[in-house]
């Protein structure tokens, strides 16, 4: 019973993220990808710092810089840099892909078995995310792709690492020590990005302050909470209830049409989902 509702409680984190395509659309059309990663990473981060007053220590400064690298500022970068290249079926598309990294990462770096059951699990998951999210005239475009498999690819590591090292501090901590460190390392890239801060608006601000304060700081506590007491693979898994969150929000609000391969896909999703938590029940 404390596992069902610890993982209900982290699958609160994707289900949460599934709302950032609308608001990186509707809210901050004008801002680029390292902009927008900066202004969702730092301020949250410095206010979460803020409320715990404690800074790291010795070996886990470097190892924060590392994981905040990973976990925010390549992965953040890269996922809105994604979006901006290829179709938003097409980015969830590659998204999905960050389970099947986590497995194998989980292999190599924390010795955890690598369960056929598991692969069949994320592999149904991630068909079911292509029905919810592909459409007949979405088109593939090379440096978009490949944003998107290193963005997958960054998360799930620092997915991974996140459950090797873990500093005796609580999941709030761990989280602003991870969001100011990466909002730190996306610093210099100000200057070399394309948006004009004096055309920043109101609406940006609204925008950025729920992807900092909602999408980022509490989500990333519920998430690093998530992966101290459960598998890093099992955790991964639930990332495929995001683009069911994004598709139902885009119906909801944006009148966006949801058909009957959507609805099918959503069903393969959530027992996909379901499956793996089943056969990953065990913590390593």
């Amino acid at each position: 019973m404390l596992r069902s509702f610890d993982i209900a409680i982290t699958a609160l984190a994707p289900m949460i993220w599934g709302s950032s395509y609308i608001v990186t659309t509707q809210f901050l059309p004008n801002l680029d990808p390292f902009t927008i990663s900066l202004l969702r990473a730092l301020p949250a981060g410095l206010l979460l710092l803020c409320l715990v007053r404690q800074l790291p220590k010795g070996q886990w400064v470097w190892k924060m810089f590392i994981l905040g690298a990973l976990n925010f500022s390549i992965f953040w970068s890269l996922l809105f840099f994604t979006a901006y290249r290829l179709p938003g079926g097409v980015a969830a598309v590659m998204g999905a892909l960050q389970p099947f990294i986590v497995v194998f990462a989980a292999y190599g770096i924390l010795k955890t078995p690598v369960k056929a059951v598991s692969l069949l699990a994320i592999s149904a998951g991630a068909f079911g995310v292509a029905l919810i999210v592909l459409t007949p005239d979405a088109k593939l475009d090379g440096l978009g792709v490949l944003a998107g498999i290193a963005g997958s690819a960054s998360m799930a590591f620092g997915t991974v690492l996140s459950r090797k090292w873990q500093p005796p501090v609580s999941a709030l901590t761990f989280t602003a020590w991870q969001l100011t460190a990466g909002g730190i390392l996306l610093l210099p890239f100000v200057f070399i990005a394309p948006t004009d801060w004096a055309s920043i608006t109101p609406t940006n601000l609204v925008g950025i302050g729920y992807l900092g304060l909602i999408g980022a700081g509490v989500t990333y506590i519920i998430w690093l909470r998530g992966i101290r007491l459960l598998q890093p693979t099992a955790v991964s898994i639930l990332g495929l209830l995001s683009p069911i969150s994004a598709t139902i929000l885009g119906w909801a609000l944006l009148s966006e049409t949801l058909n009957s391969s959507q609805l099918i896909g959503m069903v393969i999703v959530f027992t996909s989902v379901i499956f793996g938590q089943y056969f990953l029940r065990s913590k390593s």
